[in-house]
């Protein structure tokens, strides 16, 4: 059994039962953030499970960069920020590597800075999506990625 954090919520996509799925894409699977302290965060699984960029085939990461660089415009198209931040990481249980897109405002941060500053705060229940939310969310992004694919 896999101790993965990303490989369970891939599982879940697979079963039909991650309400943050967007849409999948031959490299990954697109899914809305599961807190929106910033609007439109959303994230982009690699479908392999592996830690390093390098480590993919050299096409399928060409692709797999290409296609996060779409779900990238169909974010900023969807939910207007003043700029994106993109973060390749893969800490946790299983280190499998998953894209983090976050629409940033000016001034969404106390200060200048990654949001990872925020501790807490970035998964606080006031940010967490209700279900209509969830779903206005996950229609406009996938208009968007209509758009783009």
């Amino acid at each position: 059994m896999c101790d993965c954090m990303v490989c369970e919520r891939i599982n879940r996509i697979k079963n039909g039962k991650n309400p943050y799925f967007v849409r999948e894409l031959n490299t990954g699977y697109v899914v809305m953030g599961d807190c929106q302290r910033f609007t439109g965060y959303t994230l982009f699984l690699c479908k392999q499970h592996v830690t390093e960029l390098h480590f993919l085939a050299p096409e399928f990461r060409d692709e797999f960069l290409h296609e996060m660089s779409v779900v990238a415009e169909a974010v900023y198209n969807a939910f207007q920020p003043d700029k994106l931040n993109y973060e390749l990481l893969g800490a946790g249980r299983g280190v499998h590597m998953h894209w983090h897109i976050f629409p940033r405002r000016s001034g969404d941060t106390p200060k200048n800075g990654p949001v990872w500053q925020l501790g807490d705060l970035l998964y606080a229940q006031e940010s967490i999506p209700s279900q209509e939310e969830l779903e206005n969310l996950k229609i406009r992004l996938n208009t968007e990625l209509d758009k783009l694919v």
